[in-house]
């Protein structure tokens, strides 16, 4: 199947072609077609599906098939985080190029006077994190009475980081008969409930099992003891010779100390998190993406949303507390069908966190100790499933120079006592201290 078979209009299909995709993906083949057909949709799918060109795309032709472009917005994006909302604005840019349509991304952390130019210079579609609409919208700078059509993009995460209120209060802003499109990685009993508030008659497009990570992505774990962490995390990237990983932890203040202590071990390494100006974010997600960081230490709600092309692996320094955000954790790698890497460094403590992980995917994967770093307290036995040890091919074929997804070489490691050092025969490489 193709996108001209689709229903797309010749201009977009240009610009699709410049992006060089050569077919949809399984979303976009379903959701496209119901979209342009008029109908609200509940669509379930991990990120790397292509779900943003799947709502992007019919968005632009329903409003360019109008015409008469207007100084208020006709269409409103809706995202959890600055990240993902400005990468939005980038593909309704992107896709909309031949269109004489504008757009424009509205939120928080930057000056606002700016988005309030824009806004009165008019827009045909609006991208915006929940908090800084309100602020527009309370400063009567922004008029929401004719949106035709709202986008929830990663509405389960909304609600995880509390935005429902203010969501809620946006949804009285708008007109009553309009077309929504709810897009959602996981799919819990308040998401229903919220859903059938918002939905009118929904077609529901699913194209992942619902709380499943993507098939492509192999997932392992390291038990290890909690203070040896950071030592063994060092040890793998000079072992192994990363050149890019996402790493995670759970608080802010955590991944500002695991930057700072890889830096010290001479791997280049930045923070990104909800404490950073959105100046500083996007710098270091800049620098990662062009090889410059070569570990990006992220908090779950800094990640969510980022869009990283054929990011080979994933580090769970620290387990999540809700199982659900490992799934989204480890969806930044294996992206469209591509292989990856999940690394878990597992303490003792962590073993419930683990079994809640292992629950929720309905698989199990091996505990496999590195060499050097065995923990000083056995963890409990876990079986890794038939999954585990017939280990897809497509994963093989993904993993890029230096990203061995085989079970940990026997090496000598850093010594115990004292920090990792790094070994003799390792290049020197340039320093980038956390920002």
């Amino acid at each position: 199947m193709s996108f001209a078979s689709l229903g797309l209009r010749a201009d977009l299909l240009r610009a699709v072609t410049t992006q060089r995709y050569a077919q949809p993906t399984p979303i976009q083949k379903q959701a496209i077609p119901v979209i342009l057909a008029g109908h609200d949709v509940l669509a379930g799918a991990q990120t790397g599906t292509g779900k943003t060109a799947a709502f992007v795309l019919p968005l632009l032709q329903l409003l360019a098939d109008k015409g008469h472009p207007q100084r208020q917005p006709r269409a409103l994006i809706l995202a959890p985080t600055r990240e993902l909302a400005a990468q939005i604005g980038e593909r309704v840019h992107a896709y909309g190029i031949h269109l004489s349509l504008r757009s424009t991304v509205i939120f928080g952390g930057v000056g606002i006077q700016p988005q309030v130019n824009q806004l009165r210079r008019g827009v045909d579609v609006l991208i915006a994190t929940p908090g800084r609409l309100l602020d527009h919208a309370g400063q009567r700078t922004v008029d929401l009475s004719r949106i035709e059509l709202l986008v929830l993009d990663e509405a389960d995460r909304m609600l995880d980081m509390g935005f429902i209120h203010d969501v809620r209060r946006i949804l009285t802003l708008l007109p009553k008969r309009r077309q929504n499109l709810l897009f959602s990685a996981t799919y819990s009993e308040e998401m229903r409930q919220f859903s059938d508030s918002v939905l009118h008659q929904p077609q529901l497009i699913e194209v992942a099992r619902r709380n499943t990570a993507a098939e492509t992505v192999i997932q392992t774990a390291y038990p290890v003891d909690k203070a040896r962490k950071r030592e063994l995390l060092t040890y793998l990237f000079q072992r192994e010779d990363w050149q890019q990983v996402l790493v995670f932890t759970r608080t802010k203040a955590g991944a500002n100390r695991l930057a700072e202590h890889l830096a010290q071990a001479g791997i280049a390494a930045a923070a990104i998190h909800g404490n950073k100006s959105q100046a500083a974010r996007t710098r270091a997600l800049d620098e990662f993406k062009r090889g410059m960081v070569r570990a990006l230490v992220a908090t779950d709600i800094a990640a969510r949303g980022l869009d990283i092309a054929q990011l080979p692996q994933v580090v769970n320094f620290e387990l999540p507390n809700v199982a659900e955000d490992y799934v989204h954790r480890i969806g930044r790698t294996g992206r469209a069908g591509a292989g990856g890497l999940a690394l878990s460094l597992v303490s003792h403590d962590e073993m419930v966190l683990l079994k809640s992980i292992q629950r929720l995917l309905g698989r199990q994967f091996a505990l496999k100790p590195v060499v050097g770093f065995e923990p000083a307290l056995t963890p409990p036995p876990l079986e890794a499933d038939a999954s585990e040890r017939r280990r897809p091919q497509a994963a093989k074929a993904g993993a890029g120079r230096g990203h061995s997804h085989a079970p940990p070489r026997a090496a000598t490691p850093p010594p115990r006592s004292g920090g990792a050092r790094r070994g003799g025969g390792q290049r020197s490489r340039p320093t980038l201290k956390p920002n």
